[in-house]
């Protein structure tokens, strides 16, 4: 049995989910309000029997491996990692050797990062000026340094080397865990009379650091961060996600910020969709791990130079990573945090106005640069246009050059001439499309998908409805699973069987049991008559959304093929073809 199997084995897919989702037992399955959508009636179920569950609102299904994946926003891998915990499995028996002494060095660092986290924790409760420092200056409440499990560091050389030591774990695991370092042949703790901030993953196991000098010092850093660790990489750790990504889900948007202090602050204020990002240092890798949990993400960064550069900074890796970006002002503050400390109905108003980032850098240069003076335009437009070259939707671009033009007193087609002389990918043939570009509608898709599904549920569960399938063409289902299971209903027309079971299903097994799943809850009880109406309808409804998504590639290929009459003649055949679909 591989290491996938035996976390299925172990672990009872009820239980899993139930730690996120609240379940009612209905028959033979469980039912509960979908955790993606605003839904007031329970349409999550999940099969204990067949170790599958299905979210008839959003369409999403599978096996517990992909419902942490959704909601913790972890990889393959992660998920593997943290389910294994639970079921109190060792990974590294399923390892190669090569792969053990990894897994072990990332146990033992976890391990010692926990106890320290402890550690400083008690030093805290017993250091007077520490306690001053985050309660009264700081103003966080206890609650709130409990939630983060904030400590305290001892300014004594040794404390927590010495503490470690005792718990025995060896001075080389505590320096690959970045808390201790070597001085003069001697290894010393890393963090010394400091405020410490546990770094959590998206699960809530401590990583790291960031530690704060509790007294300014002219020749210290005010702030240091865990040194690169085989289980801590500051350009990809989100601090405060594990405590966030519910509300993140919730709201539907992100709220980014420079510092921890600030993070904890907005989290006190009740606002707590708010992270923030390694300082200023925003990476890609970030922005990804956000994306996880939602693609809309505002950004604010500090009021200062340094602020106002990496924001800038982030707007190209934005694109790139095709999330939503919005720039959140704070007139009259340096950060959120002070902007908190003096009105929180102020902070989440700020947020609430958030600036489109284009719309923000257009501001932010109007003001800067002369727009009369031809040396003004130069630069305005050469910084915007490298921003707008990344656009992927034409009609924005198009929305933007003409503000462009108009704000520096130019032609639309001279700034247009200017946008392609310095393209980036593939944008040339993005600019030729700029109008009347034709756009995908997700709805269409979900809808598409989700006709196939149940059309497919019912004739796998009823062979006396297979006869549907006769004049069906394979490719009205989306390759995949979908084509796999028409495929072999097809070519097995008197299958009664358990589809468990049959081989040339295996590779489709998870949907096999999603689809059986949705003919339990939706169609079992139908008397015959009502369940024949229903494929029948079923399987017209199919058809006509096949042809309207396909009539849509034709259009977009017809624009494309404007001047080749061969290559419009065989799209104007396919188009007839599809017209007969519907009238038959």
């Amino acid at each position: 049995m591989d290491a996938v199997a035996e976390v299925k084995a172990r672990l009872n897919i009820e239980d899993v989910i139930a730690q996120y989702v609240q379940l009612k037992r209905t028959g033979r399955n469980f039912k509960g309000i979908s955790p993606w959508t605003n839904e007031k009636t329970a349409s999550f179920v999940v099969s204990p029997e067949k170790q599958i569950w299905h979210d008839f609102s959003s369409g999403k299904g599978g096996d517990v491996f992909s419902f942490v994946m959704e909601m913790e926003g972890l990889d393959f891998k992660a998920t593997l990692e943290l389910l294994a915990r639970q079921a109190g499995i060792d990974l590294e028996q399923f390892g190669s050797s090569r792969n053990s002494g990894g897994g072990e060095l990332k146990t033992r660092t976890l391990e010692a990062l926990e106890i320290a986290t402890k550690f400083y924790q008690r030093q805290l409760v017993g250091n007077r000026v520490a306690l001053q420092y985050l309660l009264g200056e700081r103003k966080f409440s206890k609650q709130t340094v409990l939630t983060w499990r904030i400590g305290y560091s001892p300014n004594t050389g040794r404390g927590l080397t010495d503490y470690m030591t005792k718990k025995g774990f060896t001075t080389d695991e505590l320096r690959r865990a970045g808390l201790s370092i070597e001085r003069q042949r001697r290894p010393v703790d890393m963090f010394r009379g400091r405020i410490m901030i546990p770094l959590s993953d998206s699960r809530g196991a401590v990583i790291g650091f960031t530690a704060r000098l509790l007294h300014d010092e002219p020749d210290a850093p005010k702030y240091i961060n865990t040194p690169q660790t085989p289980v801590y990489d500051k350009s990809r750790q989100v601090f405060g996600l594990h405590l966030a990504k519910e509300a993140i889900r919730r709201e539907g948007y992100a709220v980014v910020v420079e510092g921890n202090m600030d993070v904890i602050s907005s989290h006190q204020a009740e606002v707590t969709n708010v992270v923030a990002s390694a300082g200023t240092a925003m990476t890609e890798m970030h922005l990804k791990q956000i994306k996880r949990f939602t693609g809309d993400i505002r950004l604010c960064f500090d009021s200062d130079q340094a602020g106002i550069a990496a924001t800038e900074r982030a707007i190209p890796l934005a694109q790139k990573t095709e999330v939503s970006l919005k720039i959140i002002n704070i007139p009259g503050a340096k950060d959120p945090d002070e902007l908190i400390q003096k009105d929180t109905t102020s902070w989440v108003s700020a947020i609430e106005n958030a600036v489109y980032a284009t719309d923000w850098l257009i501001d932010r240069y109007k003001q800067q640069l002369d727009l009369k003076s031809a040396q003004g335009k130069l630069i305005f437009t050469d910084t915007l246009l490298t921003t707008i070259r990344r656009l992927r939707d034409p009609v924005e671009q198009e929305h933007y050059l003409k503000l462009i033009a108009k704000l520096t007193d130019s032609s639309a087609e001279a700034v247009a001439v200017k946008l392609i002389s310095k393209p980036s990918e593939d944008q040339a043939v993005r600019i030729k499309k700029l109008k009347n570009q034709p756009v995908q509608i997700n709805r269409a898709l979900l809808e598409y998908q989700r006709l196939q599904d149940h059309l497919l549920a019912m004739v796998l569960m009823q062979p006396k409805l297979r006869k549907l399938l006769d004049d069906c063409h394979r490719f009205y289902f989306s390759s995949g699973p979908q084509r796999t299971l028409f495929d072999f209903l097809v070519k097995n027309p008197k299958f009664k069987g358990d589809p468990k079971i049959a081989e040339e299903l295996q590779e489709v097994s998870d949907y096999t049991k999603i689809v059986v799943l949705q003919f339990e809850e939706l169609y079992q009880d139908l008397p015959e008559p009502d369940l024949s109406e229903q494929a029948q309808n079923l399987k017209h409804r199919l058809i006509d959304r096949y042809v309207k998504l396909q009539k849509h590639e034709l259009a977009k290929a017809m624009q494309a093929a404007k001047g080749d009459d061969k290559q419009l003649k065989s799209l104007m055949v396919k188009a007839d073809k599809l017209n007969l679909l519907i009238k038959r």
